[in-house]
């Protein structure tokens, strides 16, 4: 086993490197079948880097027998619920008989963020650029669909389009037959995307605050900060977006 750190931008990184059996996803997927934690209707639709990361779904275990120690089912979901609160997020890299990494990703600072400011309609958001590749501009015809999902085609590669008003459901001043379209291009672990705004702001340091405990249950956004001018805009959270 092998423990790396080493910083990457705005982030410090963490991977553990284990030379074991590595991870089988269909013993993942089998054992998740039998928990309920996902239908089998459901499982038909997961690739297989989708299937490793419901090792970290609460309740997941692999061990036949409940002990003190293991069985139980909180171990991993207790380190990406502790990793995410910390603002960071958690992946993993498996290949059976080879071994696998996880890699926790963590930011230099839990205060200050270097983020982008971005519109949907009169609401502020904040993306940290620690999870920004690029931005770029299109125009409507650029945005195709393939089973049923939006997607683009960026230098070659698929990407999938997420429209961030919907998902948050808050309302957007986009509308189709405009000429651009602005597109956030996110990354965290191995998942990327590009997320759909109304406008680009542009880049501030902004001090993260806590949500406070109503509003725990809303895993979108890692906190809020309060802008120049008085405003309060929401930070997002892009691993739990993704």
């Amino acid at each position: 086993m092998k423990l790396i750190a080493y910083p990457e931008g705005n982030q410090v990184v963490i991977r553990v490197d284990d030379d074991g059996k590595g991870i089988n996803p269909e013993v993942i997927l089998k054992k998740a079948i039998e928990k309920g934690l996902v239908t089998e209707k459901e499982a038909e639709k997961l690739e297989p880097q989708d299937i490793i990361m419901l090792i970290f779904k609460p309740g997941f275990s692999t061990a036949e027998k409940v002990t003190d120690v293991s069985g139980r089912g909180v171990g991993m979901d207790v380190v990406r619920t502790r990793i995410e609160s910390l603002g960071g997020n958690i992946s993993v890299q498996s290949k059976v008989g080879e071994g696998s990494s996880f890699i926790i990703r963590l930011p230099l600072t839990l205060a200050i963020i270097q983020a982008l400011l971005i519109g949907l309609d009169k609401e502020i958001y904040a993306i940290p650029l620690s999870s920004i590749e690029e931005t770029i501009s299109l125009s409507p015809e650029d945005i195709k669909t393939i089973q049923d999902k939006e997607v683009i085609l960026l230098r070659g590669n698929v990407l999938p389009v997420i429209r961030l008003g919907e998902m948050l459901e808050a309302q957007s001043s986009q509308v189709e037959d405009e000429q651009s379209l602005y597109v956030v291009v996110v990354k965290t672990g191995q998942r990327r995307a590009g997320l759909m705004v109304d406008t680009l702001i542009g880049q501030q340091e902004i001090v993260i605050k806590s949500l406070g405990k109503l509003l725990n249950g809303y895993k979108q956004f890692a906190g809020a900060t309060i802008l120049g001018d008085g405003r309060v805009a929401l930070i997002l959270d892009v691993a739990s977006l993704l």
